[in-house]
């Protein structure tokens, strides 16, 4: 090429791409020093963060710490930065919210925060061509990299000013100690509360209660409760706010469901949004242990689901999880609260049996469970489990034959079905095999008798 030079030669897109690491992993050598100066230009440049003591400026910088650590990582991993990798955030912005800081300097230490990292991208591009292109590629990742961070930082805290301005009033709080001592609400206010829940008296609205309890190390317990109880005033399913109260080392929430044939639908939209809240509080570092109630009618019946909600916290283990009274039947129910005088009363045939086929798959307990799902008809047992019938068949009195047990009379049905759910609700440690019952964590269903590490204080 006669009369000049092809910068594309000399900055291909394999050089700029190196560039663009190199400026990366500098960055990341140089994490804490960049958040010291973010920092210091926050204060310099914002007076309502200058004001603020030492342990508020150590929070702030532990936060941009992690916001930078976080935006190189996404940058590195050369992806798009979502809603999860900065979930650690939203409490950050609550407890911004709780110190009085107004929502506008909240948002311009962002803008500080994003300045100071654009700065140090430039500064280590330094002179080179390559390095200017790099860093001009950085941009666009960046900016949406600010956009998403700032939007859930300004709904974190937006939400949590709404939630603070009704438990100032504290009409709230007054509400839900009288409804748990089983009393109507009273005229004024908290009778303008109660109807805005849609929990008004004399009404037989459909309604749960819900108690959670924090679980494991948590340094900031308070501010926690706070940000959990927050996401549970979310939770309403049919227009309403739901009434959500920290109540001393505990949150109770009461969500209206709706009228009628609408009750159940709504009941289980709600305990998939109270799942889907206590694993957006996990992904926080908030872990909660939460009891679902059954579905009571009206206001009067308030104190005892509050004790349901309570009692089935003892399903939980010590990571915590959901039990949900709406999704477990009577015998599962029965089986959860069972003794070990219980299974002692198990034919030990039967679990001699239920041991030997948990350690080789589960066959047997799968047929035994799909028959009688099936209505004791073998032929769609043995499609359920996608067997041949003759295979089917042959289990039957393979089990049979070991427990002595004809499973096409109720009452030895029952009984296997029996031993079935009490070694369903083992602990993980015994039973590695066993199907969930409660919704309690990522690896399995609770156990009953777990020590009192939920019991609200």
């Amino acid at each position: 090429m006669a009369g000049g030079f092809s910068t594309g030669t000399l900055t291909g897109a394999g050089t700029v791409r190196t560039e663009r690491s190199r400026i990366l992993a500098e960055l990341l050598d140089r994490v804490d020093e960049l958040a010291d100066r973010a920092v210091t230009a926050m204060r310099a440049e914002i007076p309502a963060y200058r004001s603020r003591d030492a342990a508020f400026h150590a929070d702030v910088r532990e936060q941009v710490g992690r916001h930078y650590r976080t935006k190189l990582a996404v940058l590195l991993e050369e992806r798009t930065v979502t809603f999860d990798d900065i979930a650690f955030s939203r409490r950050a912005s609550m407890r911004r919210a709780q110190t009085g800081l107004a929502l506008a300097d909240y948002i311009n230490a962002f803008r500080v925060g994003q300045q100071v990292f654009w700065e140090a991208v430039v500064e280590r591009a330094g002179g080179s061509y390559a390095g200017h292109r790099a860093a001009l590629a950085l941009a666009s990742a960046l900016m949406r990299y600010c956009d998403v961070a700032s939007t859930q930082a300004a709904n974190a805290y937006m939400e949590f000013q709404q939630y603070a301005a009704a438990e100032a009033i504290g009409e709230s709080r007054d509400l839900l100690e009288v409804l748990l001592a089983g009393e109507p609400p009273a005229r004024g206010p908290q009778l303008a509360t109660a109807h805005a829940h849609g929990l008004g008296p004399g009404a037989r609205t459909p309604l749960v209660v819900v108690t959670a309890v924090l679980v494991g190390p948590a340094p900031a317990r308070s501010d926690a409760r706070h940000a959990a109880c927050a996401a549970m005033a979310r939770t309403g399913v049919n227009g309403l706010r739901t009434l959500s109260v920290v109540r001393q080392s505990e949150i109770v929430a009461v969500p209206a469901l709706g009228p009628g044939a609408e009750a159940e639908r709504l009941c289980e939209r709600l305990c998939d949004r109270l799942q889907e809240v206590r694993e957006g509080l996990l992904a926080e570092g908030v872990t909660l242990a939460m009891g679902i109630s059954t579905v009571v009618s009206g206001t009067a019946q308030i104190p005892r689901a509050y004790q349901e909600a309570r009692a089935v916290l003892e399903f939980l283990p010590e990571d915590g999880g959901v039990a949900a009274l709406p999704r477990i039947s009577p015998f599962e129910y029965m089986a959860l609260r069972a003794d070990d005088t219980a299974r002692h009363l198990v034919d030990p045939r039967i679990t001699g049996l239920l041991a030997e086929d948990r350690a080789r798959g589960g066959v047997l307990t799968a047929t035994i469970r799909a028959f009688a799902s099936a209505d004791l008809n073998l032929r769609a047992a043995a499609e359920r489990l996608q067997i041949h019938h003759n295979t089917a068949q042959y289990r039957l009195r393979r089990i049979q034959e070991r427990t002595g047990r004809n499973l096409r009379h109720i009452a030895d049905l029952v009984d296997l079905l029996v031993a079935i759910a009490l070694q369903d609700a083992l602990p993980p440690a015994t039973n590695p095999g066993r199907q969930t019952l409660v919704s309690a964590t990522d690896e399995g269903p609770a156990a009953p008798g777990v020590p009192s590490a939920h019991e609200p204080r």
